[in-house]
């Protein structure tokens, strides 16, 4: 049995380069929904429709553990999929998100003021301040939606993305943790951290979702023995063209993708 990886594009890849770094045994299948990104200007319905059919393919491919690696998918239907449609419709099977472990990692050091910048999508859930209220109730928190963020980087023009990503952190307020709640925002981790001041603890998903994954399979040891560890790759998306497969190379350099059948 496999490691799935769902995301709304190419974004995922940087978490699924995350994870086969931290365990390149495990055999894995990552699927990017190409065809209808960007997911944050969808409808709650549209992205339930979109991620269930992209959770019933990863388990037709015998995924074992899938992980929502798109924050706007995981903020919309992880909990109807936990509660209501894995139960009935494959149960041996785990479907995780981003969001939780992303709050835990925020608030290791004592953060006070946390922003978060996402999909409108996420942001319209609110789900990160629910989950950062549930750690600290004190927290303060300020999301912020940046819709123009993920086709830009999709489109591979970064001067555009980081033109935007200057405008949008001027409207944080006097901030200590910046969550970076898209899994496409650690291509611009590196920026952020430019523009930003150096006391701003900047959260991207790359940097420990690895990390996290090893934790949870360490915990869940009735799930690590049935995933297969032949250190294979598959990476699949829904529509594919020759911009996408630069892009694909460009975050995932020497990468095989292919356009699911």
């Amino acid at each position: 049995m496999k490691i799935g990886i769902f995301d709304s594009g190419l974004g995922g890849l940087v978490i699924t380069r995350a994870f086969i770094r931290q365990l390149p045994e495990y055999d894995y299948i990552y699927y990017g929904d190409t065809k209808n990104l960007p997911y944050g200007d969808k409808t709650s319905g549209q992205i339930l429709a979109y991620t269930l059919d992209a959770v019933k393919y990863l388990i037709s491919q015998k995924c074992a553990l899938i992980i929502i690696a798109c924050n706007t998918a995981t903020s919309i239907t992880l909990r109807y999929l936990q509660q209501r449609f894995i139960p009935q419709y494959a149960p041996d099977v785990k479907v995780l998100g981003v969001v939780i472990p992303t709050v835990e990692e925020a608030t290791l050091f004592n953060a006070q003021k946390i922003g978060v910048i996402a999909t409108m999508a996420t942001v319209r859930s609110q789900i990160y301040t629910t989950e950062l209220h549930k750690l600290n109730p004190k927290l303060e928190v300020q999301e912020l939606a940046a819709p123009e963020l993920v086709p830009a980087l999709e489109d591979n023009n970064f001067t555009k993305a980081q033109n935007l990503a200057s405008e949008y952190v001027k409207q944080f307020k006097e901030i200590d943790s910046l969550i970076l709640g898209c899994t496409h925002y650690p291509l611009l981790k590196t920026y952020f951290r430019q523009i930003l001041p150096p006391s701003v603890r900047v959260i991207s998903q790359d940097e420990f979702m690895g990390e996290k994954l090893q934790d949870y399979l360490t915990r869940h040891v009735e799930i690590d023995i049935t995933l297969s560890r032949n250190a294979q790759y598959q990476f699949e998306v829904s529509e594919l063209n020759e911009h996408y497969r630069q892009v694909a190379e460009s975050l995932f350099p020497g990468i095989n993708i292919t356009k699911k059948e």
